[in-house]
């Protein structure tokens, strides 16, 4: 019997490291499995025409669209909106600088503008809290003034961004905002708030979610909310029905540069949307600079049923 001793442990090691790697195999199968997003169409889709309207402060100074607004900090801190003859003219009161930077804005039915902030190259004293409000200006009088204040959004040194993004709903008269300040490299925390204009009441508060960007789609398949991975070069979309948004999203595409981020989304013609991308990594950079800013058409073709991403 001993003699055959040693091809019996033989065997016995040789079928256990057998079962190990089969149940490990089995583990990163469901793994993988449960972690899967589908990568789909929204159905089809064409641009609508937007409810927005022009600040009606422009009528009173004699001002005639078009008017660019400008969010650059190249010549103006804060906001600056641009005018006449290839937009040479500014309008900039001083006030608009005492918020600081801002990264992007959403316009509503009746002209008010509102503004979500933006950390800029260096952290100064008011850095952080200025990254926890959104900001308006009123149509009606131009006045720059803080809108809404997020108790729970903690930007710090690690992570100095806030409330990141933001798009008005013309059908319910609402604001569908995004924060970012809780993530950190290893964790996505972010949190999409949908706000009622009115009441300023927070609707609802779907967390998990990093939003660099935010737009809303109608499509043959409904509506939808459309965001850019702040972790990933990725565009997701959250289903919208009777204005409550479905807690998990969907991945429509990525991007072909993993370093690059979508910051903005168009919808530009039929099925097509134009995406605006930004190396992005939460930590201070240039955001605005056109330097840095990439442009992509991204089609659905409904023959091959896949997405065709193709750099501008």
């Amino acid at each position: 019997m001993r003699k055959y001793l040693p091809v019996v442990l033989s065997l016995i090691v040789i079928a256990v490291t057998g079962y190990l790697v089969v149940n490990k195999k089995k583990e990163n199968h469901s793994a993988v499995t449960e972690n899967r997003v589908s990568v789909k169409s929204v159905g089809t889709f064409s641009p609508q025409r937007s409810c927005a309207r022009p600040p009606q402060f422009l009528k009173q100074l004699n001002i005639a669209q078009p008017v660019v607004i400008d969010l650059s900090q190249k010549r103006f801190k804060g906001i600056a909106l641009l005018y006449g003859k290839q937009f040479q003219k500014a309008l900039h009161p001083k006030t608009w600088e005492q918020y600081g930077y801002f990264g992007t804005y959403t316009v509503d039915k009746t002209g008010n503008i509102y503004l979500v902030p933006m950390p800029f190259i260096s952290i100064f004293p008011t850095t952080f809290n200025l990254q926890k409000n959104i900001y308006k200006l009123e149509s009606k009088t131009g006045k720059l003034s803080l809108f809404m204040h997020f108790d729970d959004v903690i930007p710090n040194a690690n992570n100095p961004y806030g409330v990141e993004a933001i798009v008005y709903d013309c059908e319910d008269d609402t604001l569908w905002i995004a924060a970012i300040d809780e993530s950190d490299y290893q964790r996505q925390k972010g949190v999409i708030y949908h706000i009622d204009l009115r009441s300023k009441q927070v609707l609802q508060r779907v967390e998990g979610f990093d939003a660099l960007s935010l737009q809303l789609l109608r499509s043959s398949q409904g509506k939808y909310l459309l965001a850019g991975s702040a972790r990933e070069s990725a565009l997701y979309a959250f289903s919208l029905s009777k204005g409550i948004l479905n807690e998990v999203p969907e991945k429509l595409l990525t991007l072909p540069n993993a370093t690059e981020h979508i910051r903005k989304i168009k919808v530009k013609g039929k099925n097509r949307l134009e995406l605006q991308s930004i190396p992005f990594s939460y930590a201070l950079i240039a955001q605005t600079g056109h330097r840095d800013r990439t442009y992509y058409n991204a089609v659905w073709n409904e023959k091959q049923q896949q997405w065709k991403i193709k750099k501008q």
